[in-house]
């Protein structure tokens, strides 16, 4: 993340991916403050094993760019509000990449479906992390079919059903 005040967002991602049991480092990095530790970052990714960078940024958002131009691991980028723009100027900073160096993004503040999103890429090599993400995908449907039932004891006088 592009600094410490991104933490209340990333966490989402973070309880995701220690729900699936995914290690996962987290890194405050900033590509204007700490270009060289950005490069470092990025370049030494693969080698210490990681298969797909989360980086978040608000506002200029330079960072999960910078760290896609310095590996040929999948990058995904979330936007981070915290501008005066809402988070708008992250966004378009990050999905508006140079040919060559794709950030896939996320929408702002989605740190949550950026861990969905690594989750899936992962799963497509590990069969263990397909289970899990499976067993995750058929919980989301009965969230919702639990929730139907409850709507159906709410009770109103024009109601129907």
């Amino acid at each position: 993340m592009g600094s410490t005040s991104d933490l209340p967002v990333m966490e989402k991602a973070a309880k995701f991916l220690d729900e699936m049991e995914i290690p996962f480092e987290m890194n405050a990095l900033s590509a204007h403050r700490t270009p060289a530790e950005v490069e470092s970052f990025a370049k030494g990714a693969k080698e210490r094993g990681l298969q797909v960078i989360i980086a978040a940024a608000g506002m200029a958002a330079a960072l999960p760019g910078v760290i896609a131009a310095n590996t040929t691991l999948p990058v995904i980028g979330v936007p981070i509000k915290g501008s005066v723009l809402d988070g708008v100027d992250a966004l378009y900073s990050i999905i508006q990449m140079p040919p060559g160096i794709p950030v896939a993004t996320v929408g702002i503040n989605a740190a949550q479906n950026a861990a969905i999103l690594a989750t899936q890429m992962i799963a497509l090599t590990d069969s263990t992390v397909a289970d899990r993400l499976a067993a995750y995908k058929e919980s989301l449907k009965d969230k919702i079919v639990k929730a139907n039932e409850e709507l159906h004891k709410v009770e109103f006088k024009f109601k129907c059903n």
